[in-house]
């Protein structure tokens, strides 16, 4: 039998209003990663106008963490919302479509922030329900790659006086139905590492290739010999991706140029693989390049660590959405997604789970980083519940 809607759920809907509000205003005026400051405003300005007390950083850090307290000794649990944009032109025509020019709130960080502000107001309005403090962290440049906002909100001290125990998060997600919450324990997302190939030959004109290596020649051998490494170096059932996104080299067609450069991402979900992926990229690439008689140099750059759930964190959060919307509303993830996400420095830390907020629909046909992405604002309600529940079922775990 199908549970019916529970009190999180309900009380959300009846501040849809306000989550809509909220989701426009950020939407409206998207900010890239690190530059995220109107952004900030408009979080403080809703925990300002809710009564929730926060605090903010004066080192041209964007983040903003949030505060509820509770004195009744149980486990502090930290709920994160990312807040940058894309560099991306909005194609959806909505009526509260982005008013800055090349960005776009197109992977969701807008509904999250919504998200984030209605557990807030959930949990504030309920502090009976709380066996401990909750920590609300709006959280800058996740979409930047490297660094990210993750690790400078930790450098800042976010999980400390007083220390997390738990940490929850969540994403938007068209493969998840509308209305449901996707979960999975384990690795749940990839390590998103980058790579730079720059391939040296001899310029020259395109009638006499003989007369030295072709930067163009070697390059196309090694975006094929690339991907050797996952068919045939990495073991079959051990998720893997190579992909080369640029290649930019030449300025004519009947010239051959001293330079071409190629840039890229590897994606692995297993810390031994990897380790071996950048070791195999660089033997085979030189090995390609001194086999055609031209010169690389290879930078790799090491992005965000694999995203790993921890098992009993998932089990407590799971039944505390369990009790929320049913289990029929729940889906268990069986593979593990290739994209990246700096959530995963805060699992380094503390237990705790990432969660998939279903927002597919029949109509919803675009993917995340889409011109075309828009959720349905539905959406928000679910995800201020399944925040909030999430939350009280994590503070029935022990303490660190």
């Amino acid at each position: 039998m199908k549970r019916a809607v529970g009190p999180w759920t309900k009380e959300a809907g009846l501040l849809l209003p306000t989550l809509r509000s909220w989701r426009v205003a950020f939407h409206r005026e998207p900010e890239l990663s690190n530059a995220e400051a109107r952004t900030r405003e408009k979080v403080m300005h809703a925990l300002d106008d809710l009564g929730i007390a926060y605090r903010t950083y004066s080192d041209g850090f964007h983040g903003v963490l949030g505060f509820l307290p509770s004195d009744r000794g149980g486990p502090v649990v930290a709920l994160r919302a990312d807040m940058d944009a894309l560099p991306v032109t909005e194609a959806t025509h909505a009526p509260f479509s982005s008013r800055s020019e090349g960005k776009m709130h197109a992977c969701g960080h807008d509904v999250h922030m919504a998200c984030l502000l209605g557990a807030a107001e959930l949990l504030h309005r309920h502090p009976e329900r709380l066996r401990g403090p909750v920590k609300l962290l709006f959280q800058p440049a996740e979409e930047e790659g490297g660094r990210g906002g993750a690790l400078p909100f930790l450098e800042h001290g976010a999980f400390e006086r007083p220390g997390v125990d738990f940490v929850l998060g969540q994403h938007v997600a068209p493969d998840v139905p509308l209305g449901r919450v996707g979960w999975k324990k384990g690795p749940l997302m990839a390590a998103p590492d980058r790579f730079e190939i720059r391939v040296r030959g001899t310029p020259g004109h395109a009638s006499t290739p003989h007369q030295g290596p072709d930067a163009i020649l070697v390059a196309a051998e090694i975006v094929t010999g690339l991907q050797a490494l996952v068919s045939r170096l990495r073991n079959p059932v051990d998720p893997a991706v190579v992909s080369v996104g640029t290649i930019h080299g030449g300025t004519r067609h009947n010239v051959l140029p001293e330079e071409v450069v190629l840039t890229g991402t590897v994606r692995t979900v297993n810390a031994r693989t990897r380790e071996r992926m950048e070791q195999w990229i660089r033997r085979r690439v030189r090995s390609i390049a001194a086999s055609l008689g031209a010169r690389v140099q290879i930078r790799y750059f090491p992005g965000y660590p694999i995203l790993v759930n921890d098992a009993a964190a998932t089990d407590l959060a799971v039944a505390g959405l369990e009790r929320e919307f049913g289990a029929d509303r729940l889906v268990a993830i069986e593979q593990p997604g290739m994209g990246g996400e700096d959530f995963a420095r805060f699992l380094e830390r503390v237990p705790g789970t990432f969660l998939r907020l279903g927002v597919g629909t029949p109509s919803m046909t675009a993917s995340l980083h889409s011109p075309y992405f828009l959720p349905d604002e539905s959406a928000l309600v679910y995800g201020s519940a399944a925040l909030a529940a999430g939350a009280v079922g994590l503070q029935a775990g022990p303490r660190r």
